[in-house]
């Protein structure tokens, strides 16, 4: 695993100087998995709980540029209420992305043809994490957080070494092109499934009733989802190494069975994940403004999930 990650530096760094044709394309390639890899590696070093781990903890800030701290504020709520209407960012892509139909007043014209250009706000999405990462640093250091200085030093150390050895035609290309691969990864594993409006106290049955785990049909994509085709094993057990998981699974398939939990263990094949996940932004864009529907910002008091009536996953679209 390391060995490939640290290959695909190296080489692309290579590319990247090199005169031949075609080079700068190919190292815009590999770098974009470069850090595409390096999301996943720095997201199982900050879950981990030992010294090891530990050792590693801001790899993705770093290679990256994907701030621990910013990362662990967001990430950490997003396990702790997974589609949690409100409450759970990763949800929150309005205006660029409605995955259910808004009030008026939270409306966009972009949400018509929202399934028509997806792939343009996915591909925004590491280069939006890298401008808030920056700013929650700053803000750290200012709150005077612990590691604050520390981190707000790794994220310039990143910028001053990667354009410094890649050139700006290759280092942001590189950037938009590992947005687009993590994007279209992390998205799909939860926003085909139900999101809620209120706290759910049974947070295990909440689990598998908002993420779906995908399966992967070939050797390239279970090395390029970086563990997150196991998206339920890790929510479940967020600190456990990947290298598990696939032990893990059969387990949870008979857990589920055996209480009885709606829709059971949910997966998918990588393809047909994406192409449900399309489904929800094309229902969405097709879909009238209703009002009083939640802000995806906010708790809105409101009571009872939403897929009793506006999820897409309960065929409130």
């Amino acid at each position: 695993m390391i060995s490939i990650w640290l290959s695909l530096l190296i080489s692309g760094i290579a590319f990247a100087n090199s005169d031949l044709s075609g080079s700068n394309y190919l190292a815009t390639f590999l770098m974009g998995l470069f850090f595409t890899q390096s999301g996943w590696l720095g997201h199982d070093y900050v879950h981990g709980i030992d010294k090891f781990t530990d050792k590693f903890r801001q790899l993705t800030t770093l290679c990256a540029g994907l701030g621990v701290t910013w990362w662990s504020d967001k990430h950490n709520k997003h396990h702790a209420l997974t589609n949690e209407v409100g409450v759970d960012e990763d949800i929150a892509t309005d205006p660029f992305l409605y995955t259910w139909a808004p009030d008026p007043k939270n409306d966009s014209p972009l949400r018509k043809i929202q399934h028509l250009i997806f792939f343009v706000p996915f591909s925004f999405l590491f280069a939006l994490w890298r401008v808030d990462t920056v700013q929650v640093a700053v803000d750290s250091v200012e709150k005077k957080r612990p590691d604050a200085k520390y981190e707000l030093y790794l994220l310039m150390a990143h910028y001053v070494f990667f354009l410094t050895v890649l050139p700006v035609s290759v280092f942001l290309p590189s950037v938009f092109l590992s947005g687009l691969m993590s994007a279209l990864i992390v998205t799909p594993t939860h926003q085909s499934e139900e999101f809620f409006q209120e706290y759910q106290p049974d947070w295990v049955t909440a689990q598998f009733t908002s993420t779906r785990s995908a399966v992967m049909s070939n050797p390239f994509s279970e090395w390029v989802w970086g563990g997150m085709q196991y998206q339920l094993e890790h929510h479940l057990f967020p600190s456990m190494p990947r290298s598990k998981y696939p032990l893990l699974k059969p387990i949870l398939e008979k857990f589920a069975a055996d209480n009885s939990i709606p829709g059971g263990y949910r997966e998918s094949g990588e393809f047909e994940i994406l192409t449900m996940n399309w489904s929800v932004y094309k229902k969405v864009a097709e879909a009238d403004p209703v009002v009083g529907a939640p802000s995806s910002r906010g708790r809105q008091g409101q009571q009872g999930a939403i897929n009793s009536g506006l999820s897409p996953a309960a065929g409130g679209f």
